[in-house]
């Protein structure tokens, strides 16, 4: 005999046909409410973040400038306010960089394989120049350099203000041989320290140096950025590397004998090629431990100090410009970060990181850390990040005070005058100075 009313299924099935023949005559439509709530994130710095939105994927970079967040992605670049993280445009752009500083920010935007690149205002988008020649653009704080090569051996660098609608200099580089391509190409200087859970290019565009190397064809050409000329060519020798750091041309050298490598270091001064310092026995690390001696990586530290290693493995760090020792190490000390002003220090027992400061040659602070905290240095904030627990803190570099702290297990992208920028997975969050420090 039938049933004599509607079963639970049928009353479920009724009621999802009337949901759907809703939704899609446009009269109420709850799925992306529903859809919200299912993949709604865990908030990344709790009671410490001003704002946390979600963004476009995996990003590659992220900077903060000009008032707005932008954001790096494989393929496209979005920027975001920095007051409430509300997007503010999107570019589909296979490569992104800025240059400039809080008033004279831009983006600088390009394709790869595709000559040219375009200059847009960081708040709206707006294209403000274009170029449709250059294969290759370097940002800096001040400056944005490009380089076209008509042939293959026929290159010109030049030089532009972040807004300039005119190069303030070229100059022509022969013997280029190769094309540099996108952004910020490699170029032979010192590259920052890595750290755990802190983006290597935390600390934003760095101010343009007086001496650059352009790499091509076995040598490297070294521009004068303040005249704009070619001040010396250097054609390294096969156990040697170039890089240009302090207003130097530093060349390592490094030799296999009984079994494990020698090295020297010169510093040249262009363009006269005079030898202003040298070392011998100091490892600038450009080598990885081998019988070979082959160096493939440039040396670590601020555009002014390199850090190197003492013969009898005791890390040291050294004035790139006259070869001054500006701090030398003890057994089981290493430097996790440094730039021009500072270096952040870990104990031997791991237990502890100081601040040294170069213009007062002594400690200025000291913190007290677990055994597995790495640390990055900006301009606007010593950054340490925590593994057990995982935690994040930005102190003041000058006096070691807390800027903020969150627990955390994100990873800090950028670092601007204001706060910092988290990012873990596909979300994003700003944690300003000052802001409720975690307990």
């Amino acid at each position: 005999m039938a049933s004599g009313g509607p079963t639970p299924k049928g009353v479920a099935l009724v009621g999802l046909v009337t949901v759907i023949v809703l939704a899609t005559t446009g009269v109420w439509n709850p799925w992306p409410r529903v859809w919200s709530w299912i993949t709604r994130s865990d908030p990344i710095a709790e009671g410490a973040a001003a704002w946390q939105t979600a963004i476009g994927g995996s990003p590659h970079s992220v900077t903060v400038t000009g008032g707005a967040v932008v954001v790096e992605y494989r393929t496209s670049i979005e920027a975001y306010g920095l007051t409430a993280g509300v997007r503010l445009w999107k570019s589909d752009a296979d490569w992104a960089a800025v240059a400039g500083g809080e008033s004279d920010a831009v983006v600088v935007v390009g394709r790869l394989l595709t000559k040219g690149y375009e200059v847009l205002d960081p708040a709206t988008g707006a294209v403000r120049r274009k170029d449709s020649a250059a294969t290759a653009v370097w940002t800096y704080a001040d400056a944005i350099l490009d380089l076209r090569c008509p042939e293959a051996d026929e290159c010109e660098l030049s030089a532009w203000e972040p807004r300039g609608s005119k190069p303030m200099w070229t100059v022509p580089t022969p013997g280029i041989g190769f094309v540099l391509n996108a952004s910020n190409p490699d170029l032979p200087d010192t590259q920052p320290i890595g750290a755990e859970r802190v983006d290597a290019h935390v600390a934003g565009p760095q101010p343009l140096p007086a001496l650059l190397g352009l790499p091509g064809d076995g040598k490297v050409q070294i521009i004068d950025t303040a005249q704009g000329r070619v001040v010396q060519t250097r054609t390294p020798g096969r156990h040697q590397r170039v890089a240009v750091a302090g207003g130097r041309v530093l060349t390592v050298t490094g030799e296999a004998r009984d079994g494990t490598c020698y090295y020297d270091v010169v510093a040249h001064d262009p363009p006269s090629g005079r030898a202003v310092w040298q070392r011998d026995g100091l490892n600038l690390r450009t080598a990885d431990n081998g019988s070979d001696c082959k160096q493939e990586r440039d040396p670590a530290g601020g555009s002014d100090v390199v850090l190197g290693v003492d013969p009898v493995g005791r890390q040291e760090l050294i004035a790139a410009h006259d070869g001054r020792d500006l701090w030398h190490g003890r057994d089981g000390q290493s430097v996790l970060a440094v730039d021009n002003s500072y270096a952040l220090i870990r104990s031997a027992d791991k237990t502890t990181v100081s601040a040294r400061s170069f213009s007062r040659g002594a400690v200025v602070w000291r913190r007290t850390v677990g055994s597995g905290a790495s640390a990055a240095l900006t301009p606007y904030a010593a950054i340490i990040a925590e593994a057990k627990p995982s935690k994040i803190v930005a102190l003041s570099p000058r006096t070691g005070g807390v800027l903020t702290e969150a627990r955390t297990a994100a990873k800090v992208f950028a670092a601007g005058p204001g706060g910092l920028i988290l990012v873990s997975g596909r979300d994003m969050a700003y944690l300003p100075y000052g802001s409720s420090p975690a307990r």
